[in-house]
């Protein structure tokens, strides 16, 4: 589930959206109104329910061999996503759709960028596509899913490594 050239995707657990209009996050720490999507480069972190609080790690151009084999796992790859056991059931129940959207309406936010966004109404260029089963979209594209007991251990490792990362609703995890 990536977006074709000249696209960009919005992720989605509301089927009936018909115009995305610029808004303020709740859980965003600007104070600007935006549409929020994903490139190619992006879109797996977003597969998974909305709320499921996820820590992701991935080989970048300064990562150390050392730390791939020490995060991800010897001949395990170069990315790894990890969840907790309490949001297994939700990955496997969750209806995901995708939205297209004109990447042409969007710019990149943050250095680097985590995500794009725009600024005035977008249209969906069509009905939204259900998205599918989420563990098959991890194994499709080579990436390795964890489920662990709890998220922060493995973060702490992965924020202290060479590694690139990402956490997302990391508020949501267990304490």
């Amino acid at each position: 589930m990536r977006p074709e050239p000249g696209q960009v995707l919005h992720f989605s657990e509301d089927p009936t959206i018909e115009r995305f209009l610029p808004h303020v996050a709740p859980t965003s720490q600007l104070r600007e109104p935006y549409v929020w999507a994903v490139d190619t480069e992006r879109c797996p972190a977003y597969w998974f329910p909305r709320a499921c609080p996820r820590a992701m790690a991935w080989r970048g151009p300064r990562t150390a061999q050392t730390d791939v084999d020490r995060i991800v796992g010897v001949g395990c790859g170069d990315r790894v996503h990890a969840v907790e056991y309490g949001w297994l059931k939700a990955m496997m129940d969750v209806r995901l759709f995708a939205y297209r959207l004109p990447a042409a309406e969007f710019a990149p936010l943050g250095d680097p960028p985590s995500a794009v966004v725009a600024t005035v109404p977008v249209l969906p260029l069509g009905p939204p596509e259900p998205v599918g089963d989420l563990f098959e979209l991890h194994e499709e594209a080579g990436i390795q899913l964890r489920v662990l007991d709890n998220l922060w251990p493995f973060w702490k490792e992965v924020t202290a490594s060479t590694m690139e990362f990402s956490g997302i609703r990391l508020r949501n995890a267990r304490r």
